[in-house]
């Protein structure tokens, strides 16, 4: 049987056909989107446009997304600002140090001695606080180029553990650290490692790095208050210069002060020498001296050799609590500028190292609320008050003092 073998003529392509025989490129591009006229509902092919840019020629893309340029580093103009509520009592530097976190040091050393920043129309020194509402005219400045926040060193790593095992109270505003007897909080002579230094592991993005608010002697231990913002810096040493932050401290001291309870208020001046440097009791009217003044109250006696006193300075004076005890008889154990009792003997098994700590600070939150940290006794005192017997949760009485 023979076969009969029909032969298709090839049919009118649709317009659809004619454009899936296009170059890929352009199907792609066509396929991109939904089609006129699709069912409702319908979705355009997933990826569709991921898969047109993969493909697409390296110039094209380059030209879609060009490069972002590397802007100069170009000083900036003459301008005028106005201090802020939260930059009031702020110094001259820190002011601009904080507007400008890529200005150096010395830079802002340079413009403010040179006259170029000016506050109302005068000159001001670096270390003048401004207030609110002050008109600040700022010369051009040349910018530093912007620290790289990157990964820490093993030894900035470290340094930010160490601080970290200090941390007694944090939050994104304040951090109170518990500084062990012997590290200094700013540098000196011959100083290498010191709280301020330490601080520089917790730069932010922007440069800046947490703030000291105030200052505790180095062989002092306790609570140390750090402004982490310019912000709460502001707040915190206004608090201090308003006098609405206690501290209170504890010390062992030689013999029974009496009355158990007392106000100290003497002047002190700074007395220097080539070897060292102390504060002395002065006179009113005497130069450089400042007045201080402190209340004390026996919280526990050992005996009558020993006696655990706490204390409230009212003012902040340089060593106030070491001279105002000295002063009245009482040295701090473990003092060496200011125990001057002849023919005094150490308590066997007492180390001789200054028994002072700054147990706690109260003041107000920078955004509402109170601070209330306090600091255990640190190893040596703690040792003390072991082999003397003294129990360190008592009642302490300079709750009742005075908040003059």
């Amino acid at each position: 049987m023979s076969r009969r073998i029909k032969r298709m003529n090839p049919r009118p392509r649709s317009r659809d056909e004619r454009e899936d025989a296009r170059p890929h490129q352009a199907r792609s591009a066509k396929k991109a989107g939904p089609r006129p006229g699709g069912k409702p509902g319908s979705k355009p092919p997933r990826f569709a446009g991921e898969r047109a840019e993969r493909r697409a020629p390296k110039a094209v893309l380059e030209k879609a997304v060009p490069a972002k340029p590397v802007e100069p580093l170009l000083p900036t103009k003459v301008q005028t600002v106005t201090v802020t509520a939260d930059e009031n009592n702020m110094r001259v530097d820190r002011f601009l140090e904080a507007r400008f976190p890529g200005l150096s040091f010395s830079h802002i050393q340079r413009v403010v001695r040179k006259g170029e920043l000016r506050v109302d129309g005068k000159r001001v020194d670096s270390k003048d606080r401004l207030e609110e509402g002050q008109s600040v005219r700022i010369p051009p400045l040349k910018l530093d180029a912007p620290k790289v926040v990157g990964e820490l060193s093993d030894a900035a790593q470290k340094t930010l553990k160490a601080l970290q095992e200090m941390t007694i109270y944090e939050d994104d505003d304040v951090l109170v650290l518990n500084k062990p007897a012997g590290l200094a909080v700013q540098g000196g002579s011959g100083m290498t490692r010191h709280i301020d230094q330490m601080l520089e592991v917790m730069r932010d993005a922007k440069g800046q790095k947490p703030r000291l608010v105030h200052r505790i002697d180095r062989e002092t231990s306790g609570c140390l208050l750090i402004a982490k913002t310019r912000f709460a810096a502001s707040h915190l040493t206004g608090a201090f210069r308003s006098r609405s932050a206690r501290k209170v401290y504890w010390a062992l001291v030689p013999g029974l002060p009496k009355p158990k309870q007392g106000r100290i208020s003497t002047f002190l001046a700074k007395e220097e020498s080539e070897d060292d440097t102390i504060m002395r009791i002065a006179q009113h009217g005497d130069e450089g001296a400042s007045h201080a003044v402190t209340y004390y109250a026996v919280v526990e006696t050992a005996g009558n050799k020993l006696t655990w006193v706490s204390l409230k300075p009212v003012t902040g004076r340089t060593h106030q609590l070491r001279a105002h005890m000295a002063h009245i008889g009482h040295p701090i154990v473990g003092d060496p500028k200011y125990f001057n009792i002849e023919n005094w003997q150490l308590p066997g098994g007492l180390q001789n190292r200054l028994h002072l700590l700054a147990r706690r600070i109260v003041i107000p939150h920078p955004r509402g609320g109170v601070i209330d940290a306090t600091a255990p006794l640190p190893p040596h005192m703690q040792q003390s008050w072991n082999l003397l017997g003294l129990d360190a949760a008592r009642f302490d009485p300079i709750e009742n003092a005075p908040e003059e």
